[in-house]
């Protein structure tokens, strides 16, 4: 395990109050998109209940370093119910619970819900105001619906793969949850969207059809009208910018990195002087922002000498002092050590009975007057199974009878 000193704990106040206090959203998602759904809500002070089967959240089983530290991060500032919805019994609890909710999240394939007798017309005619995110790969309606779907297959057909990385090599999917964590962060958008329409407009509930694919879709911008413009596909270029040059990663003395992004021209004839090439700022080659593009592999390597001489702090010393937009290419050791990332507490700390304190990220984004804040670690497995279904009435008897009947279940062993 390694240490990462130093980081700032102001961000966690188990008090807290928060703008989406007294919203009530279950959970019954599994892995990251939903999570990521419910993990935006309840930073900003909705009451997430997972509502998870005997085995768990699979977020659960993804260990680093013998660590849950996935299951830590997504499932913060959240509670954990553990229903068997196998058990008739469970499901009636379960729409108790709808009717004291605002929000309800599934990722479900299509279908699923249905075939277990807790579809939408049977949510909403318990409650007609609940808000039902739908999560799956593909969506619920099209030929590929019935198809099972992680964000790794989102990546690949929505066509950020194939721009990503080098024209002469494969291409290349992404190091983290890049589909999931984009649909999340639509997904919590949708739900405040649906939720002002029934609390201000007074609109009744709806089904939010969210697709992993879509959202991933959207981030690549104009590539489909790029294409009808140009009539070409366009190709992988690594760090380079089909757009502006110079713009790409350059290696420094020290065998480490820094990333630049010249991208307006003002920029660009800065950055030639302070490089001591001013005469670039004649060359027809490198004259205009159009020109620089054709030319881009030279500019690289005019830039890169220059960047190649000095270390990668010497490099942003003198950079920061011109004013040219450079900044250092940070594995996470670096960056949770950079003094803006401690000033801003982009990264805090929160006590956890593994780790003592874990780092993950800070609540994002920053607002002056309802603040969010991280007020629970993530849940044990059922831990709040009374604290939850007592609020509906049932007395610590009937808990302990549901428990012994195998419709709910805690304790410290999960079931496989």
């Amino acid at each position: 395990m390694i240490d990462l000193p130093g980081l700032p704990q102001k961000q966690y106040a188990r008090d807290a109050k928060c703008p989406l206090d007294g919203v009530r959203v279950l959970d019954l998602s599994r892995v990251v998109a939903g999570n990521m759904v419910s993990l935006l809500l309840a930073d900003f002070g909705a009451e997430v209940v997972k509502i998870e089967t005997p085995e768990g959240d699979a977020l659960r089983d993804w260990l680093v370093g013998g660590v849950a530290a996935n299951w830590k991060v997504y499932a913060r500032n959240k509670k954990s119910v553990c229903l068997n919805l196998r058990k008739t019994e469970a499901k009636d609890l379960l729409l108790k619970l709808v009717e004291t909710a605002q929000v309800f999240i599934e990722n479900f394939r299509p279908g699923t819900l249905e075939k277990m007798g807790l579809g939408p017309d049977v949510l909403h005619a318990r409650n007609p105001k609940l808000v039902i995110v739908r999560v799956t790969g593909w969506g619920q309606t099209g030929p590929y619906k019935h198809k099972p779907g992680f964000g790794t297959l989102a990546e690949g057909m929505s066509g950020f793969a194939a721009l990503n990385g080098f024209a002469d090599r494969e291409p290349v999917l992404p190091p983290n949850q890049l589909a999931d964590c984009t649909a999340g962060t639509y997904g919590a958008f949708a739900v405040m969207t649906a939720l002002r329409h029934v609390e201000v407009s007074g609109g009744i509930g709806q089904v939010i059809d969210l697709s992993l694919l879509e959202p991933l879709f959207t981030f690549m911008g104009p590539q489909a009208a790029g294409y009808k413009a140009g009539g070409k596909l366009r190709e992988r270029t690594g760090s380079r910018s089909t757009t502006a040059a110079p713009r790409n990663v350059y290696r420094t003395k020290d065998d480490k990195w820094v990333s630049m992004s010249a991208s307006t021209q003002a920029m660009t004839e800065r950055l030639f002087r302070v490089i001591g090439r001013a005469e670039l700022l004649d060359n027809p080659r490198y004259k205009t922002n159009a020109e620089r593009v054709k030319h881009a592999a030279e500019l690289d390597t005019i830039v890169g000498d220059f960047i190649g001489k000095m270390t990668q702090t010497e490099n942003m010393a003198y950079f920061d002092k011109h004013e040219v937009t450079v900044g250092p290419v940070y594995d996470i050791a670096q960056f949770v050590q950079d003094p803006h990332v401690l000033a801003r507490e982009i990264v805090a700390e929160y006590p956890d009975d593994e780790m003592g304190m874990i780092p993950m990220h800070g609540v994002v984004p920053k607002m002056s007057g309802t603040p969010g804040a991280i007020r629970r670690r993530a849940p044990h497995l059922g831990e709040h199974n009374r604290e939850i279904l007592c609020g509906l009435g049932l007395n610590d008897a009937e808990i302990q009878s549901l428990t012994e009947a195998d419709v709910i279940y805690a304790g410290p062993q999960r079931k496989k």
